[in-house]
This record gives structure tokens, C-alpha cells and sequence, in this order.
């Protein structure tokens, strides 16, 4: 048989080279999946990551483990996807913490835009505030008035620094001149049971872990930070309706690491919205108070940017300063 030219040779290389990652993605996947979710157990991100990837397994024939790893406001879990392999195989749920942490932290072990390639969103999810029950306040306007009446009296919980539920409490003081002090617990779960036990007088917390405590008449609630009420808690008036203009969305998204090959991206995206919109995931999450949605790679990363903009002018007029 005659040995091929070289440029044959070069072309052939080249045509195999090209052609990998599409073989790679017909293949993929061969191994188990890491789904990283950078909170405590327990909690609505936590939730609403387990039940994702209960349905992503099902559909790609391999288990997707969801792993724990919370610390430092996601920063943990994000650092950790960020340095993972770029082979698909480990992703991250994030909340809106990967736009927060840049204005938060005066060094990060990862940068969100270089490191970590964005997927989609794949979820909405709803605050509301509540009272400890010995707190005299039914509703925003009373709140706002005692507030102003005892300036560093009350105190409010929160995930962490710089956490969605302390950003909206700190607007909130911001808007009306109030003094209240922070008091940051490790996730949403700890600081929702310590405004129900009154080791803090208030807060703002996710709907999905509040609805059963809400219920149980351990908290009251006194606004929904939504556009409009809430489906699973309909007596419950929104701010906006009180004549208080604050909302309060988290959005959640998966990501992977930087250099994972295109046609991996595109199978995973198809299989998250996939997974997203399948009727029992939607019905699960919506009775928690989550709504699910999607992007595309390109709006999420953009979503990352404009986000991270906005949040340094929210914490910088908020006062908060680097960790």
C-alpha cells in the first residue's frame, strides 16, 4: 500500500482533530455526572438541584450525583466547577451569588466570565418577608414605622453577606433611613428557623423552605417581594401592593467549566430544558414557589454580565464592603 503524502496525511489529521469533539458528544456520556449545588442541604437551591438532575439522570442513562459543597456565599462550589475538567461531566448550579461575589470579595479563586461556561437558566425563585410572631407588624407600613421608631433595635437574618435576602433588606433600609442589624446565618434554612425561634426579629426568605413554617403560624408574613402574589401563599399582599417598591427574584442557572467542547454544551443545554420543562419537574418546583425557565448559553452569560453590573451600584449605595 503507498504511503500518503504528506499533506494528505496533515488534511486527515486535521479532519479527525475537528471531527473529535462531535464523536466525543455522540459518546458522551459514558461515566456518572457531577452536579455541584453551593448550599447546605435543605434548602430551596438544594431542592430545586435535586430535582433536576433526579430527571437529567433519567433521560441520559447515568446517574447525575448532586454534591453539596457550600461555603464563602457559592463561592466554594463555583471555584471547585471552575477548576474542574472541561469534559462536561461536572456542573454547577448557581444562584445570582457568581454576579454578586465580584463587587463582595476582594479575591476570588476563579472568574466567573473566563472560568466557567455558562448553560442556562433553569429557575425563578420567590421571596417573601416575615416577622418573628412577637414583632407588632402586620404589614409593611407598620414594619417601616417601628423600624424608624426603634433605629438599631430590630435585626434581620440572612444566607450570608452579600446573599440575595441581605441585598433586599439592605434596600429596603436604604429607601425608608432605617437601622437594623445584620445577622448572617449558613443558608436560607438557618436563618428562616431563627426569625421561628426569635433570634432575629425579620428577614426575607426563599417560598419553598417558608410555606410549611409559614403555615404552622411560626412566622407571619407580611409581604411577598413579587410582582405579583403567590399562588402557594395568595393572601399574602405583595410589597408593590403596599405601596413598597421592592422585589425580589433569585434566578438560578447551571454552568460548566470554560473549554467544554461545543457539541457537549449543545447536548447538555438540550437535555437541561429538556429536563426544565418536563410537566412533573415544572409541577414539583411550582408548588415550592419555583418557576422554571430557560436560555440559551449566549443570555445567560450575558444575564451573568449585566447582573454583575448592576449589583456593584446596589452594593456599593447599600454600603457594603469588600470581604
Amino acid at each position: 500500500m503507498k504511503a500518503l503524502p504528506g499533506f494528505a496525511c496533515a488534511v486527515l489529521a486535521l479532519t479527525a482533530f475537528a471531527a473529535s469533539p462531535i464523536v466525543l458528544a455522540q459518546a458522551y456520556p459514558t461515566k456518572p455526572l457531577r452536579l455541584i449545588l453551593p448550599f447546605p442541604p435543605g434548602g430551596p437551591t438544594d431542592f430545586a438541584g435535586r430535582t433536576i438532575a433526579q430527571k437529567l439522570s433519567e433521560q441520559l442513562g447515568q446517574p447525575v450525583i448532586p454534591e453539596n459543597r457550600p461555603g464563602a456565599t457559592a463561592n466554594v462550589g463555583l471555584g471547585l466547577a471552575a477548576k474542574s475538567a472541561p469534559d462536561g461531566y461536572t456542573i454547577v448550579l448557581t444562584p445570582p451569588s457568581i454576579s454578586l461575589s465580584p463587587s463582595l470579595y476582594k479575591k476570588l479563586n476563579y472568574d466567573a466570565l473566563r472560568d466557567l461556561q455558562p448553560l442556562t437558566t433553569v429557575a425563578n425563585m420567590y421571596y417573601i418577608m416575615a416577622v418573628h410572631n412577637s414583632v407588632p407588624a402586620k404589614n409593611m407600613k407598620e414594619f417601616i414605622t417601628l423600624a424608624k421608631r426603634n433605629p438599631g433595635k430590630l435585626n434581620f437574618s440572612s444566607s450570608g453577606p452579600g446573599a440575595g435576602n441581605h441585598l433586599s433588606m439592605e434596600l429596603l433600609k436604604t429607601m425608608y433611613g432605617l437601622q437594623m442589624v445584620h445577622i448572617p446565618y449558613k443558608g436560607n434554612v438557618a436563618g428562616l428557623l431563627a426569625c421561628a425561634t426569635g433570634e432575629v426579629d425579620v428577614g426575607t426568605f426563599a417560598v419553598a423552605p417558608a410555606i410549611s413554617v409559614v403555615k404552622a403560624n411560626r412566622v407571619r408574613p407580611i409581604a411577598a417581594l413579587t410582582e405579583k402574589r403567590l399562588g402557594v401563599l395568595p393572601d399574602v399582599p405583595t410589597a408593590r401592593e403596599q405601596n413598597v417598591d421592592l422585589v425580589s427574584v433569585q434566578w438560578y442557572g447551571i454552568l460548566s467549566a470554560a473549554g467544554t467542547p461545543r457539541p457537549i454544551v449543545d447536548r447538555l443545554v438540550s437535555e437541561l430544558h429538556k429536563a426544565i420543562s418536563a410537566p412533573d419537574v415544572k409541577e414539583k418546583l411550582a408548588k415550592s414557589g419555583i418557576d422554571t425557565v430557560t436560555s440559551t448559553p449566549e443570555q445567560f452569560g450575558e444575564l451573568i454580565r449585566s447582573e454583575t453590573v448592576r449589583f456593584a451600584k446596589v452594593i456599593k449605595d447599600a454600603g457594603i464592603k469588600p470581604d
